[in-house]
């Protein structure tokens, strides 16, 4: 995808998701909120209703265009059944599995969707779904599927864009993301106290009383 196309969809997407962002704050979880239908990615399968879903990484730098890890997606999820639902995982194609934190940061790994209720991923004091690294493929500007699974419904897949977290998308962006693994350190190059064992490469004692007994010796 070109640059100049990549900056379109980007702009796309902040407009579709600040319009659907407010719909959603304005109506709450009823009915009328589910037949919002957003230009950005939503889909809905077996009573769970994702809108609004976006991957957002690092900010790109001016000097590179390159896109950075770590990333968070966010989205808006809906229950319409009567029974609550676990968020057991979110996964990006490219990018590898989310590490799921509930809203109030007490525990990991699964997020309850209340019957007839919603859960928002993404922004301070909600829940989040980090990932730590994401994969070359993962480009800003792209529609990368996500796959996020429930435990009734099972997975929900769509193709959500990845977007960088500049403009109205800087308060959805990481924050508290899982740590990338850090590198070994090298070994260093020249091993200190081993190149020249001490007390054997001159053997002063040794040629100074052969020098004493061959004087002792002449002189008698």
């Amino acid at each position: 995808m070109s640059s100049s196309l990549r900056r379109g969809v980007l702009a796309a997407a902040a407009i579709a998701f600040s319009v659907t962002a407010l719909s959603a704050c304005a109506a709450g979880t009823n009915a009328q909120t589910l037949e919002v239908k957003p230009d950005n990615a939503e889909t809905s399968v077996g009573g769970i209703s994702l809108q609004n879903v976006v991957v957002v990484t690092q900010p790109a730098t001016e000097a590179s265009g390159e896109t950075k890890g770590p990333a968070v997606v966010s989205a808006t999820v809906f229950n319409t059944t009567g029974t609550a639902q676990t968020l057991d995982a979110v996964r990006v194609e490219g990018g590898g599995s989310a590490e799921i934190t509930p809203a109030k940061g007490k525990g990991k790994g699964k997020v309850t969707v209340p019957a007839h209720g919603s859960v928002i991923l993404g922004g301070k004091g909600n829940a989040s779904a980090a990932v730590a690294e994401i994969g070359e493929s993962v480009k800003d500007g792209n529609a990368q599927k996500v796959t996020f699974t429930f435990s009734t419904t099972g997975d929900v897949s769509l193709r959500a864009f990845v977007v960088p977290a500049d403009s109205y998308f800087t308060k959805w962006g990481p924050s508290a993301v899982p740590s990338a693994p850090e590198k070994p350190a090298e070994p260093s190059a020249t091993p200190t106290g081993s190149a020249t064992p001490t007390g054997a490469a001159t053997p002063t004692d040794a040629a100074s009383a052969s020098a004493t007994a061959t004087g002792s010796a002449a002189s008698h």
